[in-house]
Parts: structure tokens; C-alpha cells; sequence
């Protein structure tokens, strides 16, 4: 059995995938993917059949780490190879691109397959939820970030992410869209990162830095909205202060690796950019 073409997808593709995908319950992925699709640090596939987009892919190139996601198959192809061959496609971009280690985000029916690839569960990633908060209920030590701010939140995060994102923090971090929490001999203790399609990297070593910015996040949220952190499950301590403070779990699953254990702190991860991006 032929399987459909895969190739790059384009900035002229992203209507019709977002469109397929949308289709069947992925939500709408149209800024998501126009940033994948012109970003330098990402390749973007596509799978075609008779014209029409059936599949999808992307990788993140993060240093040493490639990041594969946004693996997508119309029901129509699934269990037929197409999610094993988009898997595949990303990884070999990642290694083109240098990558040695690949991580991924899996769901309960993708872990078979990724399994059979050779990656392997190193620990799982712990979605909590709480509501916003009004003006006047707590006192934030955040400030908006600012340019100069870079160089010391791209030294956090490689820290706590064996990774190289300066690429994703450049291309996001603004006053409206990053706050940051500065200690009291100046130096950078925490920062949180919104991405144009929601979700966003939080990364705070120290644990009182952390709830200071999950505090901030509530704050500029309001009363009427709901904000996510997403853990490791190794961050016992983090979890624990989370849910005495009225966080509470909405999802979790498995994070996969494959390839060299990257140098990381999974305390100090609190939230992610995206699963396909890290």
C-alpha cells in the first residue's frame, strides 16, 4: 500500500491543514501553525492524498534537542503507517538539523507507536488549573520583561531544559506577552512566556520564585478566566505547594525520549511553549 506524499509544508498550505485538522477536533491551529510554517528553528510537514492534507508533523529544532509533535492523521489513514512515517520524517529533519536527542508529549493511543520507535517514558508532565484572581486579592512581585532581560532568562531556561529555545524567547518574549521575577540583589529569578496561540514556558528554579509568578499570571488573568501550570512529575515539592494553594489537575501524560539524557532541573520547568516546540 502507497502511502500518502509527505513534504514541507508552506506558509500557502496552512489554511487548508488548519482546516483538517480543525475538522476533526484539533481546535483551531492557524497561528500555531503560520509560525511553524516560517520559523527557521521548525519543520513543518505535511501528508497528501489526492490533494487533500490527511497528516501532520512538526519538529523543533532546540540545540541539541529536537522536539516532534503535532503529529496528526485523518481517521480515514490512521492504523495504515501514516503516523509512523511522520514520525519518522520529523526525527530525520531534527537530525538533519543536529539534533541527537528527540523528546515528545505522547497520548495514550501514540505511545505504541513511539514505543516501537525506541523512545522510551522518562517522566510525565502534570497539567494543573486554577482560577484567576481580582486586583487587590494578592500583590505581585513581577514586572513586564524587558529586551535586556533575554540573555539572563535564555541562561534559566538552558538550565532547566537541557535545550537551546533563545530562538522561541526571542521570537516571544515582549512587554504585553512575558513577565519576569527579579530578586532583590538584581538578578533574574523566574520568567513566564505567553506564545500568540496560548500556553507558554514558565521557568523558575527557586520554588517561592515560582508561585510569586503563578500569582502574577492569576493576577493579570482576572477572576473570570482559569491559568494552567504544567509540571514535571518529578517536581513532588512543586506539585505539592500547587495543590495547597487550590491548583488542581486537569491532565497529564507520558514525555518520551529517545537518544543522550540532556543535562535539565525538571523543577524548575512549571510550564511549556507547546508540545511540539518544548
Amino acid at each position: 500500500m502507497q502511502l500518502p506524499q509527505i513534504r514541507v509544508m508552506t506558509s500557502a498550505d496552512v489554511e487548508r491543514t488548519a482546516e483538517a485538522m480543525l475538522r476533526e477536533g484539533w481546535g483551531d491551529r492557524r497561528v500555531k501553525m503560520q509560525f511553524v510554517a516560517e520559523h527557521p528553528q521548525c519543520a513543518p510537514l505535511i501528508a497528501e492524498a489526492d490533494g487533500a492534507v490527511v497528516g501532520t508533523g512538526v519538529a523543533t529544532f532546540n540545540g541539541p534537542v529536537g522536539w516532534i509533535g503535532t503529529i496528526w492523521v485523518d481517521p480515514a489513514w490512521r492504523r495504515r503507517g501514516l503516523g509512523r512515517a511522520l514520525t519518522i520524517a520529523t526525527m530525520e529533519a531534527a537530525e538533519a538539523a543536529g539534533c541527537r536527542t528527540f523528546v515528545l508529549v505522547a497520548t495514550r493511543e501514540g505511545q505504541p507507536l513511539y514505543e516501537g520507535l525506541g523512545f522510551e517514558v522518562q517522566t510525565s508532565y502534570r497539567i494543573l488549573e486554577a482560577p484567576g484572581l481580582a486586583p487587590g486579592q494578592a500583590v505581585s512581585r513581577a514586572r513586564p520583561f524587558l529586551p535586556t532581560d533575554l540573555p539572563a532568562m535564555a541562561e534559566l531556561d538552558a538550565a532547566a531544559t537541557g535545550e537551546d529555545r533563545r530562538h522561541l524567547l526571542a521570537a516571544f518574549a515582549a512587554p504585553g506577552t512575558a513577565i519576569v521575577v527579579e530578586r532583590t540583589d538584581g538578578r533574574l529569578g523566574a520568567f513566564a512566556i505567553r506564545a500568540p496561540w496560548g500556553g507558554g514556558a514558565t521557568i523558575a528554579p527557586d520554588h517561592d520564585d515560582a508561585m510569586a509568578i503563578l500569582q502574577a499570571r492569576r493576577l493579570t488573568a482576572g477572576p473570570d478566566k482559569r491559568v494552567r501550570a504544567g509540571l514535571l512529575a518529578d517536581n513532588e515539592a512543586g506539585l505539592e505547594r500547587l495543590a495547597a494553594a487550590g491548583w488542581k489537575d486537569v491532565w497529564q501524560a507520558p514525555r518520551m525520549i529517545r537518544g543522550p539524557m540532556p543535562a535539565w532541573d525538571p523543577d524548575a520547568i512549571w510550564g511549556q511553549f507547546d508540545h511540539a516546540l518544548g
